[in-house]
């Protein structure tokens, strides 16, 4: 239950009875009227037992070594640079496949190899439900990745075939740069400053899980590019924290009359950015059980002002649903802004959005800062 005591939000991971409820009411301990619903996440329970259950405190890692790199069959794919990356990122001995090539059964002397899922997420559930059998038995060497413009979202998608969990190798790969076939993937995480413990605070580094999170971490870094391991339930938390920039920065700057980037976002319209995370971080909670880690807003802003000066904010009708999917419509001034986007700006034409009858006020428009400075 959530309830407010003495003007907290208090959650209780369990429900109060009508005659607690009652007895509380009466001598004023509980407010009537702000008792509010919370949720109930089966999947989180599950998840956290399953994790006391196995004893483990650290993840076991594989080595890297040759891989087999997944590319969509359409050679226009917006998911090619991120297979040339990681094909730039090995040692120049791993096998790119489509979707409907053979598997090999070893590759090297290995049986069991990292297989990276690189397509763009319209194509994953296709992917995922005609899987050949050749590759069936391969299911758990599958690494799937997520975040940025390439990637997005893909939970709802891989929770459909039960493949968000523990034992599944994730990638979230907004950490380092695309430049295409004939460019090497640089890292863009950056140092914010020193934590309480006086540790470097880092913001916008690749993050791994599952299976094959250690090779991953391994091929990364040998090419500079920071990577942080971990289980799936703190790597998920990482994963919508960048969710949360993509979203809510590239919509806050799309709807400008003038070019802007995240960059801009985060020096001219922070009132309005911090305001849709937190509403994001709400809807996070209520309906996903996730919680961000703790310094978020600090992270977003400052990995946006030092790394994302020279990409434009955009909204993409064919990765719409991969960005601003729930929670995230459970935003209030995320959906004012996307029906803005729609109605006035003549963007995402095709793209259903929940309605709403208010709009962002006109006191958000433009690049004007207090002091001046445009």
């Amino acid at each position: 239950a959530a309830v407010i005591f003495n003007g907290i939000d208090q959650i209780y991971p369990f429900s109060l009875s009508p005659a607690l409820l009652n007895e509380n009411l009466q001598y004023g301990t509980l407010s009537r009227t702000s008792l509010q619903a919370t949720w109930s996440n089966g999947q989180a329970v599950k998840e956290y037992q399953d994790f006391l259950a196995s004893g483990k405190q650290e993840i076991d890692k594989e080595n890297d070594g040759a891989s087999v790199i997944v590319k969509s069959a359409d050679p226009a794919s917006r998911a090619t640079p991120m297979v040339d990356a990681l094909v730039s990122l090995g040692n120049g001995d791993d096998i790119v496949l489509t979707p409907t090539s053979p598997m090999p059964q070893m590759i090297g002397n290995r049986e069991s190899f990292p297989i990276y899922v690189a397509l763009p997420p319209n194509e994953l559930e296709d992917f995922i439900k005609n899987l050949p059998d050749d590759w069936r038995p391969k299911r758990e060497d599958l690494v799937f990745l997520s975040g940025g413009s390439i990637c997005g979202v893909i939970e709802p998608t891989l929770k459909k075939f039960g493949y968000a969990r523990d034992s599944m190798t994730q990638v979230l790969v907004g950490g380092f740069t695309t430049p295409g076939p004939i460019g090497k993937p640089r890292d863009l995480s950056c140092n914010i400053g020193l934590d309480s413990n006086g540790e470097d605070k880092i913001a916008g580094e690749c993050a791994a899980c599952g299976k094959w999170s250690g090779a991953i971490q391994e091929r990364l870094e040998s090419n500079g590019i920071r990577c942080k391991t971990g289980f799936y339930r703190e790597w998920r938390r990482m994963m919508w924290e960048r969710a949360s920039l993509d979203a809510v920065f590239n919509l806050i700057g799309a709807v400008r009359d003038e070019p802007t980037t995240p960059k801009d976002v985060a020096m001219y319209y922070e009132p309005e950015a911090s305001d849709m995370l937190w509403q994001v971080t709400g809807a996070l909670r209520g309906m996903l059980a996730v919680t961000l880690l703790y310094g978020f807003e600090e992270r977003l802003f400052c990995f946006a002002e030092q790394r994302l000066g020279e990409q434009q904010c955009v909204i993409d009708e064919e990765t719409f649903p991969y960005v601003f999917c729930p929670p995230f419509d459970q935003s209030k001034l995320i959906v004012e802004y996307l029906n803005y986007a729609k109605d006035e700006k003549g963007m995402i034409p095709n793209a259903y959005i929940p309605p709403c009858s208010s709009k962002p006020s006109l006191m958000r428009q433009g690049n004007l800062r207090a002091d001046g400075v445009i």
